[in-house]
């Protein structure tokens, strides 16, 4: 299991975490940010606990990330 966290408040909507997992990450039309779908916030962060088979996505869309706002660890 890995858990993968994301600093919302900070995003700057570019949409590449979308690009890497948009099933993961979506756009909110609300704001234009991108929202960890399926996460619960705490203190400005977003967490969501998800299954290995993730892993591969969520270092992509940590390296892809211009903000550096999402990060992920193994559990």
């Amino acid at each position: 299991m890995i858990q993968i966290t994301q600093q919302r408040a900070k995003c700057i909507g570019c949409n590449a975490c979308v690009e890497i997992a948009d099933y993961r990450w979506r756009i909110s039309r609300k704001d234009g940010k991108c929202t960890l779908v399926g996460a619960l916030e705490k203190r400005g962060f977003y967490t969501i606990n998800v299954e290995d088979g993730e892993e591969d996505d969520a270092k992509a869309a940590t390296l892809v990330c211009p903000a550096r706002i999402i990060q992920w660890k193994k559990l």
